[in-house]
Formats: C-alpha cells, structure tokens, sequence
C-alpha cells in the first residue's frame, strides 16, 4: 500500500515560519533564523513531503527556500496573488498567517505548481543589481518630468537630486557590468541576444535573469509567462477583443521598449509591422504581434545557440 501524498504550505514573515500540511492539517510555526530554518529542514525530510508551496515574498523567502532545495525537498514558490485567489475560491476571506499557510498547502495539493531550480549565487547577484537598478530609473524619470513645472526655488534641489540618482546609476551599471563581465557564460548568452537589431545591454540582461525558461519552453508558453499572450474573452454569443493581462512585468515593460526600436530597425519585425498596420490593426496591437514575433526569434536563438542571421530569416 502506497503512502498518502504529504502536501506542505509555508507562509513567510520577516520574524516567523507558518507550516501547514495536507491533508493531515497539522500545523506549527518557527521563527525565520538559521537555527530554526535547519530544524524545520530535518523535520520536512522526515516526513518526505510530495511538494512544498511558498509565496514569493519580496526577499524574505530565500533563506528557507535554499535550505530546502538544498536538501533535496520538492519547493515551489508561487505568485502570492495565485495563492490567494485559491483561498477566496475555497470561502475563507479572512487572511493570518495560519489561513495563508494553510491556503498554501491547498495550492500544493490542488495546483502542484513545478518545482523550478534555483538560480546559482552569481546569477542571484546579478539579479539584486539589477531589481536595485529599476526605481533609481523610476525617480531619476520622475524627477525629471517635473523639474519644469516646478517654481523656480526648487529646480536646483531637483536637480541636484538628479545629478545623485545619476552617480548612483553610473556606479550601478558599473558594477553590473563588470560583474556580468567577469562570467564567460553571461556574457556569451548577452552577445548572443545583443547580435538582435534592437536588443540592448539592460533588455538582455533583463531577459536573461528575469526569464531563465527561455529556450527551453514553447513560444506559447513563454507569452503566457511574460503576459503577451492574447487572452480570449468569448462569454456564449459575445464574442470580445483579445486582450494581455499580468505574467512578468518588468520582462514586459523592457519587451515593448525594445519592441518600440526593433520595429524600426530589425528587418523582419519592420516589415511585419508595417504590413499589420496596413491591414487597419491599431499601432498597440501592431506592436504587441510584434513583441510575440520577437519572442519566437529569440526562444529559437537560444534554444538552438545560434545569433541572429538576417539573411537566414529573411529567407525563411
């Protein structure tokens, strides 16, 4: 007789562990310390659980979360916002840390999202640099959009808040790249993406770090991960306009950026695009066939270690 699946949910604080099980419902809390952590792994191993589930929880995770991968146990972590939708569909409304977990457990046992492995030291540190780099980005803009509309007292506070927000980016982009640099295996997969018209250093790096299943997913599967994939909206006779909804914004955000310059300069996006525009679709929708285009080119690129070959694709 086979032993009954043991599904696992743990809910993340700052100070403390919520562990719930499935379906025994057995449930305890430890604190979120390296002693603690090490106990709770032996406890886990102990009970050789079909699949642990964590919500992603801006850094807080990640010491558990390498502790139990490191031990050879099946963990997950998922968006918090998918965990939470299980719950609502389940009845409780109510939200502590005892509920999460044990909505945690339910998406385990329910969901069984994959396991997903983790990224090595270099790549978690290159990817901190990176995560750093965006809202410096975000006030340097901010700051700038209003430095005209503000009365002339305060132009030179902003701008001297600009002038530190761009030392900090150069020092930034500075150790980003020689760090990036210093690794044959990153900067090989850069140059790769980079032989893209289009592409640059912060779109590649980005792509690289945030989205590691490139490569090896279909295109389908990869849209529906960054969120450019169109969603159907048919209800009985309505039929309604496709539309792109959540997946990984930061990847999104940079996508359509480039998106926005390769549909001038890479040949094979330029003459999609103008076509669609031809045909009376809108300037987003044009756009958005044009990120997914993108995609298929770079999934196929990095899958098969080829840079780009225009002669190739236009041919094709």
């Amino acid at each position: 007789m086979s032993a009954v699946p043991l599904f696992v949910g743990i809910d993340v604080a700052n100070a403390q562990l919520d562990v719930a099980l499935r379906p025994t419902g057995e449930r305890w809390a430890v604190a979120n310390e390296d002693t603690s952590i090490a106990a709770l792994v032996v406890r886990l191993q102990a009970m050789h659980p079909t699949l642990m589930v964590l919500e992603a929880t801006g850094g807080y995770q990640r010491a558990v979360v390498a502790a139990l991968a490191a031990a050879g146990l099946p963990v997950a972590v998922v968006n918090p916002r998918h965990a939470r939708d299980v719950a609502k569909a389940t009845g409780p409304l109510a939200t502590t840390d005892a509920l999460d977990a044990r909505a945690l457990a339910h998406v385990a046992e329910a969901v069984r999202p994959t396991p997903r492995p983790l990224p090595d030291a270099q790549a978690d540190e290159l990817g901190a640099l990176l995560a750093r780099r965006r809202p410096l980005v975000a006030r340097r803009t901010a700051a700038q959009n209003r430095l005209g509309s503000v009365p002339a007292r305060l132009q030179a506070d902003i701008q001297a808040h600009l002038a530190w927000l761009n030392t900090r980016l150069a020092a930034l982009d500075d150790d980003l790249d020689t760090t990036w640099r210093a690794s044959p295996v990153w900067r090989e997969r850069e140059e790769l993406l980079r032989s893209v018209p289009g592409i640059g250093p912060v779109w590649a790096r980005t792509l690289l770090l945030d989205l590691p299943e490139l490569g090896t997913l279909s295109r389908q599967r990869l849209a529906a991960l960054v969120g450019v994939a169109p969603l159907h909206r048919d209800r009985g006779t309505f039929r309604g306009s496709r539309t792109i909804w959540s997946g990984r914004a930061a990847v999104r955000a940079t996508l359509s950026m480039s998106a926005l310059v390769a549909v001038r300069y890479h040949p094979v996006l330029n003459t999609f695009y103008e076509h669609l525009r031809a045909a009376g679709k809108p300037a987003k929708v044009a756009l958005t066939a044009c990120m997914r285009k993108l995609w298929t080119i770079l999934n196929a690129m990095v899958k098969r270690h080829t840079p780009w070959q225009p002669q190739e694709v236009l041919g094709a």
